[in-house]
C-alpha cells in the first residue's frame, strides 16, 4: 500500500528536499502541497491523503491552527494523521499541536532514515514519541505549562500498579521494547498495557499519554515520576 502524503510548508526549497527524500521511496508518494495551513485546508478538500508532514510558523495559518481543525472531533477512519516538523527556537508550538491531535512531531533535520520511520509509524496508527530528540522537547516544553496544571483525571485512579508504571514510562519517552526490557516484561505485553491505559483514559494514542502524564504532574521536567 502506497503512503500519500502531503507536504505544508511555507519554504518550497524544503518541500522539494522532502520530496526528494519520499520519492525514492517505493511505498510512499507525495499527492499535495500546501505553503500554509489555510491552502492546506483547502487542498485537503479533494486530496486524498494519509500523512501530513506539517511546518509550525507559517503565514496566515500556523501548523496547530491548521492541525485542530483537521483533527477536530476526533479522527474518523481514513483522515490524515498529523506528523509535526518543528526546530528547538519553535518546541512550545510543537507542544500545542501535540494537544491539537497531532500523532507526532520531529525536528526537520532529522535524518531522512527517521523521518520515513516516523511517516510509517504514524501511517500504522501509531505515535511518534520514543525518540531521544522528544525527551528533549518535552524537557522544555514542562516550564510553559500552567504552574498549576489541569485537575488530575478521576480516571487516573482506575490504572493498576503496572499500568501506572508504564504511563511513567511512556511520558519519560521510552519506546515498547524499552519498556519491556526496563520491566521485565514482553514486548506485546507492555503493548496491551498501553492499550489499556489508552481505553481507561480515553486518550487517542500514546502521545496524549505523554501530554496528559506531564499536565497532571505525574512527571516532571527531566523524566522524573512525580
Amino acid at each position: 500500500m502506497t503512503i500519500r502524503v502531503m507536504l505544508v510548508d511555507d519554504q518550497a526549497l524544503l518541500r522539494t528536499g522532502f520530496r526528494m527524500v519520499l520519492a525514492a521511496q517505493p511505498d510512499m508518494e507525495v499527492v499535495a502541497e500546501a505553503g500554509d495551513g489555510a491552502e492546506a485546508l483547502e487542498v485537503l478538500r479533494t486530496a486524498q491523503v494519509d500523512v501530513i508532514l506539517m511546518d509550525v510558523r507559517m503565514p496566515q495559518m500556523d501548523g496547530v491552527e491548521a492541525t485542530r481543525r483537521i483533527c477536530g472531533g476526533g479522527q474518523p477512519a481514513g483522515a490524515p494523521k498529523v506528523l509535526i516538523l518543528t526546530t528547538f527556537d519553535l518546541d512550545e508550538y510543537a507542544f500545542s499541536a501535540l494537544k491539537a491531535g497531532a500523532s507526532g512531531f520531529m525536528l526537520k533535520d532529522v535524518p531522512p532514515g527517521e523521518l520515513l520511520a516516523a511517516i510509517r509509524a504514524v501511517h500504522s496508527g501509531d505515535a511518534v514519541v520514543a525518540p531521544s530528540t522528544t525527551r528533549r522537547l518535552l524537557d522544555r516544553f514542562t516550564p510553559m505549562l500552567p504552574a498549576t496544571g489541569e485537575p488530575a483525571r478521576p480516571e487516573l485512579g482506575r490504572l493498576t500498579e503496572r499500568e501506572r508504571e508504564v504511563l511513567l514510562l511512556v511520558a519519560q519517552g521510552l519506546s515498547n521494547g524499552e519498556i519491556a526490557a526496563r520491566l521485565v516484561l514482553s514486548e506485546a505485553t507492555v503493548k496491551t498495557h498501553v492499550g489499556r491505559i489508552l481505553t481507561k483514559l480515553n486518550l487517542r494514542d500514546r502521545v496524549q499519554a505523554v501530554v496528559l502524564a506531564y499536565e497532571t504532574g505525574l512527571v516532571r521536567a527531566g523524566g522524573a515520576g512525580a
